[in-house]
């Protein structure tokens, strides 16, 4: 069976589009970026990596990917969600959305110690805006963006601040954008197979299904921009 370490905000895209894989039912473990590279430092790998792109070029560089298997597949921007109904703030400008944070009763954001790559970048702008007190006072921890989305559909934080593709999948919650320049940040994702593949046409027609024109909709609908922008 072909398997497959998936970055977790790529979850519903892959998904949705793993039924048209000629590769049949693949064993799909989606984590986070920290949690999967821990995975491979421990000697572990699937067929398929779908990482981000500077993981999978690290991974080539070092001789465990083949390099003419690499394929760009969609980049993840980081966006901001409130509750459904509740009054948008402002985030428009870096100023505004300063003043939004300064204004939230809670934050809720996917701790960093988790490895994921939104919370690992949000930390390090929080520190750059100089709120990262602020923040820390007012953050409701939660172990994943699902989770951060979850946690503002349920009332229990003013914002959540992660990938837009996991800010999708909360209930009862809306999306207001992207953060504002010069602020925002994009996580490019690309897949490649493994050298230690036991069945590498398979794994590469799964990146093809994944890469290709016809799956740009799935993933935009999930929250993505498409491109070879990295």
């Amino acid at each position: 069976m072909l398997k497959v370490f998936c970055a977790r905000s790529t979850h519903v895209a892959v998904t949705t589009l793993v039924g048209r894989s000629q590769a049949g039912g693949p064993d799909i473990v989606f984590e986070p970026m920290g949690a999967l590279q821990a995975r491979l430092a421990a000697g572990e790998t699937g067929d398929v990596l779908i990482l981000t792109a500077p993981a999978i070029g690290s991974l080539t560089t070092s001789g465990e990917l083949q390099p003419d298997s690499r394929a760009v597949i969609a980049r993840a921007p980081i966006g901001v969600a409130i509750r459904e109904g509740t009054p948008a703030p402002n985030i428009a400008t870096p100023d505004a959305f300063k003043e939004t944070i300064r204004a939230a009763r809670a934050i809720a954001l996917s701790d960093p110690a988790v490895g994921g790559s939104a919370g690992t970048y949000l930390r390090e702008l929080f520190g750059r805006m100089g709120v990262a007190e602020i923040v820390a006072a007012k953050t409701v921890h939660v172990k994943s963006g699902v989770a951060a989305a979850e946690a503002v559909g349920r009332g229990e934080a003013d914002l959540a601040m992660t990938f837009i593709p996991e800010l999708l999948q909360g209930v009862g919650v809306r999306i207001l954008g992207p953060l504002p320049p010069p602020y925002d940040h994009s996580t490019t994702y690309a897949a490649a197979v493994s050298v230690r593949s036991s069945c590498p046409d398979a794994a590469r027609a799964f990146i093809a299904v994944l890469a290709a024109p016809d799956a740009a909709s799935v993933w935009v609908a999930a929250g993505f921009a498409v491109g070879s922008h990295e």
